[in-house]
């Protein structure tokens, strides 16, 4: 493919007078400690006890499990890593560097087509409402189709690069119909909000954040278009490890515990959602209604790793990742029990607030 024109690359990130719309640094800023940056993780802690290293994100598994008292009782020592998205904390588990974390549905197609080392170990299923390419207010367009010579700002990589392509396939239209500006978050919501790009195509929070500061509304979403999956992928080296291994089994049956209590309390996660991130309460309720709380467990079957085939096989095609793949080489399904099937609807609170 042709490289793009400059101003088809990045629109260059400028401060923002409506700071109140941007998710905090705290959401975005790395805060990667030493084990992502060391050479493996070690089995024990000095003292005898199994150290399971698990990669994170600001107001992820953590937060998540502490709030719904899965931490209380574990068998084992947690350490963690937090991370400022999926991609990098997939290069830690490719090192050996991080044991586990937890990814959406893009990341592990972007890793394994450039030959990292994971494996995906559980999934879940969201609403796909919280992905949306949105248009401002005012904005004369009104269908996907309208898109055709726009500037649309999306990150690299991420599920709503693919949510993108979808939504634009749909329309009898491609990337090369678009002017892309591969911007991430808080450069992409700069560029959005003073008219420097026509649409985003984002996700939840942002999506929420958006919508509730009256800066947006939703062009189209990726209800019918992604599979609203997302993954806890786990290092190869650690499942050959018998104890590492039930750890990670029993890491995983808390945090879909968790994910039921959040379902149950959602404005009691969405208080620990905000303090964790610096989100207000109104934005990090409206994401849990809209898509984070939505989430139900289910088994990593035939159909989950073929509606990953078919994300693999088009940015591939795209020549956006380096090589085609079978995604089938890096699924572990040991711990899917009896979880429903991947396409069981995911849940639901109703119209989101």
């Amino acid at each position: 493919m042709p490289p793009p024109s400059p101003e088809e690359t990045t629109v260059k990130s400028f401060r923002l007078s409506a700071a109140a719309l941007l998710v905090p640094l705290a959401l975005l800023a790395s805060a990667c400690s030493g084990a992502s940056a060391a050479g493996g993780a070690s089995n024990t802690d000095g003292k005898g006890s199994l150290v399971l290293n698990v990669g994170d994100q600001k107001g992820g598994s953590e937060a998540l499990l502490r709030a719904a008292g899965e931490l209380d009782d574990l068998p084992y020592r947690v350490k963690w890593s937090t991370f400022t998205s999926g991609p990098p904390l997939l290069e830690a588990v490719n090192a050996g560097a991080v044991d586990f974390g937890s990814v959406g549905n893009t990341p592990p197609v972007f890793a394994a087509g450039a030959g990292s080392k994971i494996t995906l170990v559980a999934a879940t299923h969201g609403d796909s409402a919280g992905e949306a390419i949105l248009v401002p207010k005012d904005s004369p367009l009104r269908t996907a189709r309208d898109l055709k010579g726009k500037r649309v700002a999306v990150a690299q990589g991420s599920s709503a690069h693919f949510q993108l392509i979808a939504s634009l396939r749909k329309a009898g239209l491609g990337l090369s119909d678009v002017r892309v500006s591969l911007l991430q978050p808080a450069d992409a919501l700069a560029a959005f909000t003073s008219g420097k790009v026509d649409a985003w195509a984002v996700w939840d929070p942002y999506t929420s954040q958006v919508l509730l500061g009256g800066k947006g509304r939703v062009l189209t979403d990726g209800r019918g278009l992604v599979n609203g999956l997302g993954f806890q992928v786990a290092a190869p080296s650690a499942l050959a490890d018998q104890e590492k291994a039930k750890a990670i089994g029993d890491f995983v049956e808390r945090l879909r515990r968790a994910q039921g209590w959040v379902f149950d309390h959602p404005e009691d996660w969405a208080k620990v959602w905000a303090q964790e991130t610096g989100l207000p309460y109104e934005v990090a309720l409206a994401a849990v209604k809209r898509s984070n709380g939505t989430r139900i467990p289910v088994a990593l079957d035939d159909a989950a790793i073929a509606s990953e085939q078919k994300i693999a096989d088009t940015f591939a095609a795209l020549g956006l990742v380096p090589r085609a793949f079978r995604f089938a080489d890096y699924v572990d399904t040991r711990f899917n029990k009896d979880l429903p099937p991947s396409t069981t609807p995911a849940r639901s609170y109703g119209k989101a607030s």
